[in-house]
């Protein structure tokens, strides 16, 4: 199988990175793109709030792993906490958090390369970006970058909470998480890692009209030539916060993913 170029050793990975990362300053600046850059005190309205529970059992993984993904975390948590998205502005994940390297004290923690399970010096942002994503999905942000990682199925369910298709990929500057306000608030994102919780906050300066509810239909386990897949749709439900009714429905994701366990 012929091999990337960055694939032919630590230099050719970090000469590959640079490339990307001038790539993308050079898209963006002709874009003409206004990035999230300022903090402030909490906004008055909170718009949703999560936590997700950082040492999870995933398979055989080892759990030294997810004790190095609660220290990537709480390094990254502080370059995002406080951030304003105001009218016209893109939050970029990697933009805040910056390379996440073992200089600044990241560690080696789990990270999905080629659709298996591995290792790599500042895993387990994903948690971050999905956290933030659901939130998102709770808003009128718009979603202006996503990568999937789910068109596998990678490990048994263990106290699942939100539904299979809403996770994110990000890897530095190559796969980015971003985020469009094309409303009249502003909005801000509070995170923090509290004890065994990863906590977010999605705070506005003014009440949104619509409320949203995110939520699976027909999830199934379904057997194909190919193997086991895990198939179902998520969809979104905008809710009049007035009045109740029910506004739009919107499919957000089709899953048909193989199963690897």
């Amino acid at each position: 199988m012929r091999r990337h170029f960055c694939e032919l050793g630590p230099l050719a990975w970090k000469l590959a990175v640079l490339r990307c990362h001038a790539g993308r300053v050079l898209r963006d600046r002709l874009a003409g793109v206004r990035f999230a850059e300022t903090r402030g005190a909490a906004l008055p309205v909170c718009v949703y709030v999560h936590a997700s529970l950082i040492r999870r059992r995933l398979g055989n993984v080892d759990m030294r792993l997810q004790e190095n993904k609660a220290v990537n975390l709480a390094l990254a948590a502080p370059r995002l906490d406080g951030i304003l998205i105001r009218p016209g502005e893109t939050f970029s994940f990697w933009r805040l958090v910056g390379a996440c390297t073992a200089e600044k004290g990241y560690r080696e923690g789990l990270v999905i390369r080629g659709g298996a399970p591995g290792t790599g010096v500042g895993g387990g942002m994903c948690q971050m970006t999905n956290l933030i994503h659901w939130m998102a999905l709770h808003s009128e942000l718009t979603i202006a970058e996503q990568h999937h990682h789910d068109q596998l199925d990678l490990f048994p369910d263990y106290g699942r909470q939100i539904p299979f298709g809403t996770g994110t990929s990000v890897a530095c500057d190559a796969l980015d998480y971003r985020l469009y306000n094309g409303t009249a608030r502003t909005y801000q994102l509070r995170v923090r890692v509290d004890g065994a919780y990863l906590r977010g906050e999605l705070r506005a300066d003014g009440e949104q009209p619509v409320r949203y509810h995110v939520h699976a239909e027909d999830e199934c386990f379904v057997e194909e030539p190919e193997g086991t897949f895990r198939c179902g749709r998520v969809i979104r439900t905008g809710i009049d916060r007035r009045t109740g009714a029910t506004l739009s429905r919107e499919l957000l994701r089709e899953n048909h993913a193989r199963v690897m366990y």
